[in-house]
């Protein structure tokens, strides 16, 4: 066998070992920045399911006070409801945002009433969802960050070549689309 030939073949083989070794090396990266998507997707959605088993006892609450708020009551049921079936990423994140409005709503209706402001039942509710709302409120910083993370390192040459290969597809951030959610709520006393 000529010696051109079996260098030849040695260096064909150390090339195609070296594009393996990168071809891991970059779907090992995506696979990584994926799951921590997903994991700080996690940590958002423990959050939201305590924010969804706030919201009836809160309901409840207010019912008893505001009567006559049907419609703000009902739109918060039926946006929670919407949250909790919510199927993949973007309906969730788009329910989310819904179920956000209608609180804010919620809670401008009850400004109206000042016995249920004064509610002891009532004022410890507001404060478990605000609390809540703030770990989310982090927790989707931190979300949005990974995503950034990912979806920058999916789209950058050559790591898009392997991404398109697998299938790795861009991430929804958690961002407020609702315009009316970008107002600062009026409170008047």
């Amino acid at each position: 066998m000529p010696i051109f030939l079996v260098l030849g073949c040695g260096a064909l083989a150390v090339v195609a070992l070296g594009v393996g070794l990168w071809l891991m090396s970059v779907y090992n990266n995506l696979a990584r920045g994926k799951v921590g998507v997903e994991g700080a997707w996690a940590d958002i959605d423990v959050q939201l399911k305590r924010r969804h088993d706030l919201i009836p006892n809160l309901v409840e609450t207010v019912k008893g006070y505001a009567k006559h708020e049907r419609e703000a009551l009902e739109a918060v049921i039926a946006a929670r409801a919407r949250a909790v079936s919510a199927g993949p990423l973007d309906e969730k994140i788009a329910a989310e945002g819904g179920l956000s409005a209608a609180l804010g709503r919620l809670m401008a209706v009850a400004e109206a009433y000042p016995d249920l402001k004064a509610n002891t039942n009532f004022l410890q509710l507001q404060g478990e969802l605000t609390s809540t709302e703030n770990i989310i409120g982090g927790a989707r910083n931190g979300y949005n960050g990974m995503v950034a993370s990912f979806n920058q390192m999916r789209v950058v040459f050559p790591t898009n070549l392997v991404a398109g290969l697998f299938g790795f597809k861009e991430m929804p951030f958690f961002k407020v689309d609702d315009e009316a959610q970008r107002v600062a709520p009026q409170v008047r006393f």
